[in-house]
């Protein structure tokens, strides 16, 4: 039955995968237009119930059932009881390879880079309830209720969750489909704008960052940061290891013991070079039943391009190849200096035969296993501006802006040379001529960039090796997608130049000594372009396209009525 645009099938029938509301006639038919609104927000609600037979059983989806099924339920290793809240993120559909660069609208036009919709992967926000209760056979009550959405916005979707959650669990499908109903009366997520979102009688007042960063009111909540302090505590020493883990894109392994600490981990990481998006594949939670699990535990080849997190002693023996594994303890905040991790030497994990073995080494030897060596030393001065806030018990949210902050400056440093050399690849206005195609883009060189570093290097105080860095850099997966996306939109900027210089010039004087053909040619080139300005939304003033679709008409009105006949047809 139909649930609001919330869909209840067979959860093992052979389709596994839908494609969204789009893709079936069935769909098609129930859900009316205006849930538009709801779908700007979240591609579904899903409740997952454990059937003692079946195992975690939909009860209320429209997605890839497997893997949300088991994606929302943590390990039995977990053991967690009571309330847990976690996050994951899976492909849209097997098979289907990560693309940044899929589709433009107007909100990923307007978004920071790293809060922009993915069009091949959905992110998944889990409430998860296991409690005692004699009249089920098990012994316990145990469901997840599951919000599926493109938006990377873990703060606002684990806020709604402990709003709409705990009475869902008592009062079911109606009050989900009150809920439903109230978020598709939600405003759209407009980059910049505060938004009020009303659900169940709380308004949740946010702000989305703006792609031109500005700062955000204090008394809003994030729609995305973590307590990144809370998440690093027992790593503190190691922040420069993992942020240059992060920003060369290394396969890394977040062992943990629950999903809430992996899911905030893996998060947590990948947020650390912002505003440089991280452009390899991430999964906050995952499991022996995801359908990339094959994929990712091959020995037949080099391990991906991902950081997995995962709770299941039975991942210590399969990735023991991996490069570099951080095994983590319960994030428990307290007033005194946490355990600070060691970096071991990954030899040790080669060690293990035994499964009792394994699942003791688990349990009992936290660090992190890499024999990686840093480009760059640790910044010491940092580090004891940390230890000395938790000394004078510092709140944990004024220790996260200090870590940003840092983290922050280090990308934007790190990446300023790379934003010069690429403004000297553009080629100068001066070149830019109505009547000759746009001057192309020089390509990069990394030899040449090299050469920059001598005299407009990073502008920190970090010493190191730097060349080094930015060499092992450009072949990272997150070198290729920033250069995509930067080359993307100078492509873009020559456009936009090259017509203003075209909307600037005398086209009624040129056309006067040309031939019809010359002419004809010249308008069926320039209502491309103004197409393209259109549908790309291209920063052109609209003044200046008008007055070039009056100077096309213009010229159009000039030539035999034959031409002009057909020209109009077109």
């Amino acid at each position: 039955h139909m649930l609001r645009g919330l869909v209840t099938m067979d959860p093992f029938d052979s389709s596994d995968s839908l494609e969204g509301p789009s893709k079936t006639a069935a769909t098609n038919a129930e859900v009316p237009v205006p849930w538009s609104r709801f779908s700007a927000w979240l591609e579904c609600v899903c409740v997952v119930t454990f059937d003692l037979e079946l195992g975690q059983a939909i009860e209320v989806h429209k997605l890839r059932k497997t893997s949300i099924c088991y994606l929302s339920f943590p390990d039995s290793y977990s053991g967690c009881l009571g309330d847990t809240q976690f996050s994951f993120r899976l492909r849209q559909s097997v098979g289907r390879s990560s693309s940044w660069f899929g589709h433009e609208d107007a909100y990923n036009r307007d978004a920071p880079v790293t809060l922009q919709k993915e069009h091949a992967h959905f992110h998944g926000y889990v409430y998860f309830r296991q409690v005692k209760d004699a009249s089920v056979k098990r012994g316990y009550f145990q469901k997840s209720l599951v919000v599926v959405s493109r938006l990377p916005f873990g703060n606002l979707f684990h806020s709604l969750l402990q709003v709409i959650a705990p009475e869902y669990f008592e009062k079911h499908e109606p009050w989900l489909e009150t809920v439903c109903n109230e978020i598709d009366q939600w405003p759209a997520p407009v980059p910049g704008q505060t938004l009020n979102l009303p659900v169940m009688g709380v308004v949740m007042q946010v702000q989305i960052p703006p792609k031109n960063l500005l700062p955000a009111p204090t008394v809003l909540p994030s729609v995305h940061e973590l307590d990144l302090f809370k998440c690093f505590q027992s790593v503190l020493i190691h922040m420069q290891m993992l942020w240059e883990l992060m920003l060369l894109g290394e396969p890394v392994v977040v062992m943990a013991p629950s999903p809430t600490v992996s899911s905030e981990t893996v998060l947590a990481l990948v947020s650390a070079i912002a505003p440089l998006r991280y452009c390899g594949d991430y999964r906050p939670y995952f499991t022996i039943h995801d359908s990339e699990f094959k994929e990712y535990t091959t020995r037949t080849q080099a391990p991906p391009n991902v950081i997995l997190g995962v709770t299941n002693p039975f991942f210590i023996k399969t990735f023991h190849c991996w490069p570099h594994i951080i095994r983590l303890g319960d994030l428990k905040m307290s007033g005194d200096l946490p355990k600070q991790v060691k970096v071991k030497k990954l030899a040790k994990l080669k060690t293990l035969d035994t499964k009792t073995y394994i699942y003791n080494f688990l349990l009992c030897n936290k660090g992190i296993y890499t024999a990686y060596k840093t480009f760059l030393h640790k910044d010491k001065s940092f580090i004891k501006r940390l230890l000395k806030g938790i000394q004078k018990k510092r709140p944990s949210e004024v220790q996260s802006a200090i870590l940003r902050r840092h983290l922050l400056e280090q990308t934007e440093s790190f990446i300023l040379p790379l934003e010069r050399y690429l403004e000297s690849l553009m080629p100068p206005q001066r070149s830019m001529s109505p009547w000759k195609t746009p001057p192309q883009i020089r390509s990069f060189s990394q030899d040449e960039f090299m050469k920059t570093l001598e005299q407009a290097g990073p502008q920190l105080t970090l010493k190191g090796d730097w060349t080094g860095l930015y060499r092992r850099f450009f072949r990272s997966p997150n070198f290729d997608g920033w250069y995509r996306l930067r080359h993307r939109e100078m492509t873009q900027k020559v456009e936009c130049l090259h017509l203003e210089a075209i909307c600037a010039a005398d086209l009624l004087t040129w056309n006067k000594d040309k031939s019809e053909v010359e002419i004809v040619d010249l308008i069926l080139k320039l209502r491309e372009k103004l197409m393209k300005a259109r549908k790309h939304q291209l920063p052109v003033k609209e003044e200046l396209l008008e007055k070039l679709e009056q100077s096309i008409q213009t010229i159009i009105s000039s030539l035999p009525e034959d031409l002009q006949t057909l020209l109009h047809r077109q």
